[in-house]
């Protein structure tokens, strides 16, 4: 394990080189990892059968791969040293009329697509560009000091240019034959006491609809073995915001990690339901491509050494270590792409029968500035 300042280094030597790289913090943890890439060969997987690192977009078309056997692995203890103010003291609210008519139109047109019949729920998004003086390191380490119990990555691609961001949501963690995953949907601003948070029928809805359609989708492409379990919904928060969250858990009938992949993404909670209605309604009408926003990433099959202690009669206890192929896969949210000194914000929110097209542009707003706090220094 380096130094912290030797391992940031090899990350900016890896941007000035414009080789592939990733680096990332696991929510809870404080162990910074990267992949180095070591040439600059754009590797795709579409089995995901491969080791290494995976980002992928939201239709499904392109998930590029960062390989474990072509990359050096580094590793650093990263402590965090304080908190950023709130964002509000330092970026100025949005007052664009013409953006928020046009999201409000989009969110209106939805409605009526719901109330039809043919969808339940879509997700809709939109992009704002903002200018930076950070650089990207310096954003990512923001990140890292925000936002403890997220997934924090950089990302650096040829193809696909510098992405960062703080997600709290997992698509799916596997560990041998055993799957996790949540459903995650609402959102509210944290007000300083996590018990005291209430939910409206409408955020209660939404939560209920994203969980019935993770397990039914994991039902639907045979992918368990046995029940699947799921927790009782609970408030969980991720920066400023609170969310409703579900644990579900179950056990794979073999390790088609490409199959469990396709039963999960994209989730409701970033496309909408039923998936293929929403999915096609956001292709066709939202303003904007969402590239990587609200596809996945994260490791694939990668190595991990997992050490045990048994008491055996007249000996010491011994340390045992296996090698175990893990999964750790997240929803790429709260997130932005970076390029030539400017910040591409990608932000969405659920959409249903009960939706107020203004009251859903607000919401957007506030959770711009969730990831706006990173931009200051």
């Amino acid at each position: 394990m380096m130094q912290t300042m030797a391992f940031f280094n090899a990350l900016e030597e890896h941007i000035n080189k414009k080789l592939p790289f990733v680096a990332y913090r696991k929510p809870s943890e404080t162990v910074l990892k990267a992949f180095l890439q070591k040439d600059l060969h754009s590797y795709k997987t579409t089995n995901f059968s491969e080791s290494g690192f995976v980002l992928s977009n939201f239709i499904g078309t392109q998930s590029l791969l960062i390989p474990e056997e072509h990359s050096e692995i580094i590793t650093s203890e990263y402590k965090i040293n304080a908190s950023i103010d709130e964002p509000s003291k330092y970026i100025s609210k949005i007052n664009t009329t013409t953006e928020q008519e046009k999201h409000e139109k989009l969110v209106a047109k939805a409605i009526a697509e719901i109330e039809s019949g043919s969808m339940k729920k879509v997700v809709l998004a939109r992009k704002e560009k903002i200018d930076i003086k950070l650089s990207a390191l310096s954003i990512f380490k923001n990140l890292l000091e925000n936002y403890p119990k997220a997934f924090c990555y950089i990302w650096s691609h040829p193809e696909s240019g510098i992405w960062i961001g703080a997600t709290p949501e997992t698509l799916v963690k596997v560990e041998r034959n055993r799957f996790k995953t949540m459903a995650l949907a609402g959102t509210q601003a944290y007000k300083g006491i996590l018990e005291e948070a209430t939910w409206t029928p409408k955020e209660v809805e939404e939560q209920k609809i994203v969980s019935e359609e993770i397990v039914q989708k994991l039902t639907d492409f045979n992918v368990t073995s046995g029940e699947i379990k799921f927790s009782n919904p609970y408030t969980v928060k991720a920066g400023n915001l609170l969310h409703i969250r579900t644990d579900i858990s179950g056990i794979l009938k073999d390790e088609n990690l490409a199959n469990l992949i396709e039963s999960l993404h994209p989730t409701p909670a970033v496309c909408g339901f039923p998936r293929e209605q929403a999915k096609n309604f956001i292709i066709e009408n939202e303003y904007t491509d969402r590239e990587f926003y609200s596809g996945f990433l994260g490791e694939i099959n990668v190595k991990q050494e997992v050490k045990r202690n048994l008491n055996r009669r007249n000996q010491e206890n011994q340390a045992y270590a296996s090698i175990r192929k893990q999964s750790d896969i997240f929803v790429n949210l709260r997130c932005m792409k970076l390029e030539e000194g400017k910040a591409e914000l990608f932000i969405g929110g659920g959409i249903t029968a009960d939706s107020n097209p203004t009251a859903e542009w607000e919401e957007t707003v506030n959770k711009s500035y969730t990831i706006k706090s990173v931009l200051v220094k």
